[in-house]
């Protein structure tokens, strides 16, 4: 009877201890739950804030942008007359027609929420992004940043409709014959005042959204800061797994880096290697010069300033691209063209003959010949003087190798234009003559 008491008494105290235990284990647990749940929570909506606001800097960026080539384009319709020009005029202005119709949408009462997401859609936003565009505009509009970016975009509205107007009013005009110069002029003068009075709403709209971003992300990391640090107070032995890199900032990060890159090493007009490019990469030959022939073009417009200064720098700057598209074509990859300024062009030949790159440069001058650049209804011709110099050897500087084919270009330039000039006389530069010009397509 005694033993069976005991063995009861037992059984009570063993299951207390173990209620007791688990209590106890609870106890000391639901604070760092609530603190790693708190975190999660506060993470989780630190991202969706910061994910809106960055959809908003992207959308700002894509309805600026929209909106200036809905003026260019409107422009070049008007000076020109193309259909073309206006239906592209058309589509840069829904872009910025179709953020409007998403904030109209979000002040209504009710809210529409599917023609907010429609207008934003047509807005160029990912579709991903327009719910927490919608939800920031919502909950947000108050804050004081998030408003006043938004009385910025108000502000633009009626620019938009002048600009519409504007484009419909150029259109009924065109279809009733040429347009008077003074009123080309009139027309074009009010189109970039409209393009100026937009730009100053869309800086402000985006400084105060940057303003604001820096702000919230302060505000957000302070916050973390703190639950991190109490987190710290319950169990040291955690934090370690509250320390990770995002491989989502390692993935941006690494495109940026490969943005800059690219950005560092070519022409933002032509897409062409620029300079630096070039003679890195012309170095790099000539330190294998040994091992092939090389041949180094330059090449400079003989006629670029005429247009530029007759027809203004978009023609200018039309001109340099479409010349950069002749330039590669039939190229092979290991080729380089490149712009290294103003109207002058550079091309790396590695492994090319002289008598091919004499072949190569002359069908370039006879392709600029033949080509002619049209603007306003004007009509240039455009012509090269080309110099040629080929590196028979490993012992030519990067300098020297630029020097002697400047030269030659110079010397292009002293004897008319519109010539291919050959260096010669120098060590380690050959004097060639052009042969047909089937030798080339043996070149590999």
């Amino acid at each position: 009877m005694r033993d069976s008491r005991n063995a009861r008494v037992f059984r009570r105290t063993a299951t207390s201890m173990k209620g007791h235990s688990f209590l106890h284990v609870i106890k000391l647990v639901s604070p760092f739950v609530m603190v790693v749940v708190l975190q999660a929570a506060i993470a989780g909506f630190s991202l969706e804030v910061m994910s809106s606001v960055r959809a908003y800097v992207a959308g700002e960026a894509l309805w600026s942008r929209s909106q200036k080539n809905a003026v260019y384009f409107l422009n070049l319709y008007l000076h020109s007359g193309d259909p073309g020009q206006f239906t592209q005029y058309q589509a840069s202005l829904a872009v910025p027609i179709g953020d409007e119709f998403a904030r109209w949408a979000l002040e209504r009462d009710p809210v529409d929420v599917e023609t907010a997401r429609i207008g934003f859609l047509q807005g160029g936003n990912h579709p991903d992004d327009v719910p927490g565009l919608i939800w920031l505009y919502r909950y947000f509009n108050r804050v004081s940043f998030l408003q006043e970016a938004i009385q910025e975009w108000r502000a633009t509205d009626p620019i938009l409709l002048e600009l519409s107007v504007f484009g419909e009013l150029i259109r009924s005009e065109l279809a009733n014959g040429p347009i008077q110069d003074d009123r080309v002029q009139f027309l074009s003068s009010r189109l970039s005042e409209l393009n100026t009075q937009f730009t100053v709403h869309a800086r402000r709209f985006s400084a105060v959204l940057g303003e604001g971003s820096r702000a919230i992300k302060l505000m957000l990391t302070g916050i973390n800061i703190l639950t991190a640090a109490a987190l710290i107070l319950l169990l040291v032995w955690h934090t370690r797994r509250l320390v990770r890199q995002r491989q989502t900032f390692e993935d941006a990060l690494h495109a940026e880096k490969e943005r800059l890159a690219w950005q560092a090493s070519h022409d933002w007009l032509t897409g062409l290697s620029n300079r630096r490019a070039f003679e890195a990469r012309l170095q790099a030959e000539l330190d294998n010069a040994a091992t092939g022939a090389l041949a180094l073009i330059l090449l400079d417009l003989d006629q670029f300033k005429s247009v530029n200064d007759s027809c203004g720098h978009l023609a200018g700057d039309r001109l340099l691209c479409q010349v950069s598209r002749l330039l590669q074509q039939d190229r092979h990859a290991h080729d380089l063209v490149a712009r290294l300024g103003g109207d002058e062009f550079g091309l790396i030949l590695p492994r090319c003959s002289p008598f091919d790159a004499v072949d190569i440069a002359e069908r370039l001058r006879r392709s600029l010949e033949l080509f002619n650049f049209t603007w306003d209804d004007r009509c240039f011709a455009v012509t090269a003087s080309i110099g040629v110099a080929c590196i028979a050897d490993g012992n030519v500087t990067l300098e020297d190798a630029m020097r002697r084919a400047d030269a030659a270009c110079y010397r292009a330039k002293e004897k008319g234009r519109n010539r291919v000039q050959v260096e010669n006389g120098k060590p380690g530069v050959l004097a060639v003559t052009p042969r047909p010009r089937e030798a080339v397509a043996a070149r590999g």
